[in-house]
């Protein structure tokens, strides 16, 4: 892997952890002491970002973190309802029992994080939970798709770490999402109602954080 590319993986893999504010300003100077490299490396990083639409970028070679709004929330949430839906259903069938025993860890895992530990953990092992499932389906497309809406939805995946993790911590929201109700269908066999079970795990984040939007 070149720099450049270590770059822009390290870069990609933090705004889809939501570790960036949105609106947040992003310098190449400050980029590049941050990953220990030249400017240059930084720069490409940021303009392939910017057009997968991840990052808004200015002439001065700057990058804005796209701020969070209803309207592009609900319209995210649609398309990954679409992909994710159908990458559920395929996965499901090819998921092993040695799998589903590692998925049932992660929920596990997610209810003890919500009780104790830091809420950035928690977003790491949602997406452990979700791509197990979708690299089983075998589509290369899915899952590059899937990878770009994960991308974009990086500012909200921030929303839900500095907003609703009171929520979790009280109880009001269950720390592992309607990932229960996912591994009741697989474990039943039920592949239609995996799918179902993220379409409703994806709506019911995406209702939630539309509390949160500012121009809600």
């Amino acid at each position: 892997m070149t720099v450049q590319d270590a770059v822009y993986q390290r870069l990609r893999d933090a705004l889809m952890a939501g570790s960036f504010d949105p609106g947040q300003v992003l310098t190449i100077a400050s980029l590049a002491e941050r990953f220990g490299t030249s400017n240059m490396p930084v720069r490409e990083a940021l303009r392939r970002l910017g057009a997968e639409k991840a990052l808004e970028l200015a002439q001065n070679g700057s990058a804005r973190v796209p701020a969070v709004t209803v309207a592009r929330l609900e319209d995210l949430a649609r398309a990954r309802v679409a992909v994710e839906g159908l990458a559920a259903e395929l996965g499901a069938p090819r998921l092993t029992a040695r799998d589903i025993t590692g998925l049932e860890a992660i929920v596990a895992e997610q209810r003890s994080i919500g009780r104790d530990r830091d809420v950035y953990d928690l977003m790491a092992k949602n997406y452990d939970f979700h791509f197990t499932i979708y690299r089983a389906s075998g589509s290369e497309v899915l899952l590059q798709l899937i990878e770009t809406l994960w991308l974009r939805f990086g500012p909200y995946m921030r929303l839900l770490q500095t907003s609703v993790e009171p929520l979790i911590r009280s109880g009001e929201i269950e720390a592992s999402g309607q990932h229960g109700a996912v591994l009741a269908a697989l474990k039943d066999g039920n592949f239609g109602r995996v799918r179902a079970s993220i379409v409703h795990d994806i709506t019911w984040t995406a209702d939630i954080l539309q509390r949160f939007c500012p121009d809600s």
